[in-house]
């Protein structure tokens, strides 16, 4: 499955509005039959554009009412060390996001904990015993803008559109 069409597209728009739509709600939304769509949806998982389903939870209802962005800043920016850094990173929960970061520091962490003293406990046992780990600097969330989005999928229907001309011409 190298290129995406409208149906493709539409169907990916659609589950990550809701990822509990019926195979038949969602054929009915993208303008397909039921089988067809089941199809393609097994395809757009098979080539990796689907990578998985789950609900959304509201952090601070249970009970983890603190956000906080660590920068991690690695002693040695090396292939082993940072694979066990980052091993280590995959394995706590409690971190919820990472991303390996150009610029100042070496990861960007989004930790989630229920409140600062708790937080703070973490970070003093936890993340500075991280392996690798020369120094760590701390944001904290003040409230949510937006979070959990859906990605953008314009550019994806552009490309589909000019693809299909290429195409025919």
């Amino acid at each position: 499955m190298e290129t995406l069409d409208k149906f493709d597209v539409a169907i990916l728009q659609e589950l990550q509005n809701d990822g509990r739509l019926t195979n038949a709600e969602l054929a009915q939304r993208v303008g397909l039959s039921a089988a067809p769509c089941w199809r393609r949806v097994r395809a757009l998982e098979k080539a990796g554009f689907i990578t998985g389903y789950r609900a959304e939870l509201n952090r601070e209802k249970i009970g983890l009412g603190v956000l906080a962005f660590v920068r991690l800043d690695a002693e040695r920016n090396s292939g082993d060390a940072l694979d066990r850094m980052e091993k280590a990173i995959r394995d706590i929960p409690q971190i919820v996001a990472c991303h390996y970061i150009s610029g100042s520091g070496t990861f960007e962490l989004q930790v989630v904990a229920p409140d600062l003293a708790e937080f703070s406990r973490f970070a003093r046992e936890v993340l500075i015993h991280l392996p690798n780990v020369k120094d760590l600097h701390t944001s904290f969330s003040l409230g949510e803008v937006k979070s959990g989005s859906a990605l953008p999928l314009s550019h994806l229907s552009t490309r589909s559109t000019t693809t299909a001309k290429a195409v025919r011409t």
